[in-house]
Order: C-alpha cells, then structure tokens, then sequence
C-alpha cells in the first residue's frame, strides 16, 4: 500500500511526519481529532507545505539521512531530527510481533518465563499496563500512528 506522506505541525510549531492512506484518510481523521502531535498531543495541527513522496522504503535499502543544509533554521533541525526518530521507532516497531489484545498477558508469560522472550507489541489497558508496571514489567504506550500494521 503506497502511503501518503505529510510535514504536519501543531499550534506549538512541533513538525513531524503524518502518514496516510489517502488526503481523505488525513481529512477524516483530523475530523475525528485523531490527528496528534508526538511532541505535545495536541490536536491542533495543520499540514505545511512539503514535496510529494510516497513511502516506498521498503523497496530500498536504508539510507544515510543527511544532515540538515546548513544554515537551516531550528524548525528544519528539529523537524530533521523528529523525522530521524521517527523513522527508529517504526524500524523498532516493525521488529516487533503485534500479539494485539494479548499483550498483558503475552508480556506476563515471557516475564514469567513462560513464552519464549522477544519484542512483542499489542494493545492494553490503562489498568492492565498498571497490573504489569506493579509487578515491574516494564512497558510503554505508543500512539496507534505508531503501528504501520494499523494501515493494512
């Protein structure tokens, strides 16, 4: 599935990446308040002008991300380096099994030795993730933007 690829920024000047199935994807989902930014989670965002790009780095390997032109302005860098991280933490994400709904119990069995250790990723509660923490497995929550698998 090409991606549509957008340079978004919030009421704050936060720049980040959007990704998108279609302009009407980005549309709807801004309607519904779903559009966030990664810096702030705030919902004012709008979409700022970029050159169109499809995301097609699986058909390529990894690049070298240059470095910000310089005398770039701390919007470019930081937008550069947001850009930078972003792109580690799907690479991240995308080693990772998605055992969905079964996350506390998955994280539990592999914490427990139970299961087979690994990356694992998946939806929890607020509760559940609370259950974990107190028993010291430590977890993380991800924005659903995160998860390129929620596009497919």
């Amino acid at each position: 599935m090409a991606l549509k690829v957008f340079d978004l920024q919030c009421e704050h000047g936060h720049i980040f990446e959007g990704w998108f199935g279609s302009h009407e994807d980005y549309d709807a989902q801004q309607a519904r308040g779903l559009v966030t930014c990664p810096v702030c989670a705030s919902a004012s965002i709008t979409k700022r002008l970029s050159a169109p790009r499809l995301n097609v780095a699986h058909l390529h390997a990894p690049a070298a991300q240059p470095a910000p032109p310089a005398g770039a302005s701390d919007a470019e860098k930081m937008a550069a380096m947001q850009a930078v991280v972003m792109r580690q933490v799907r690479a991240l994400l995308r080693n990772t099994e998605n055992v969905g709904p079964r996350f506390a119990e998955e994280a539990r069995r592999i914490h427990e030795g139970d299961a087979d250790e690994r990356p694992i990723r998946g939806t929890a509660t607020p509760e559940e993730r609370e259950s974990l923490a107190a028993d010291g497995i430590d977890v993380m929550a991800l924005p659903d933007f995160l998860d390129d698998d929620r596009l497919q």
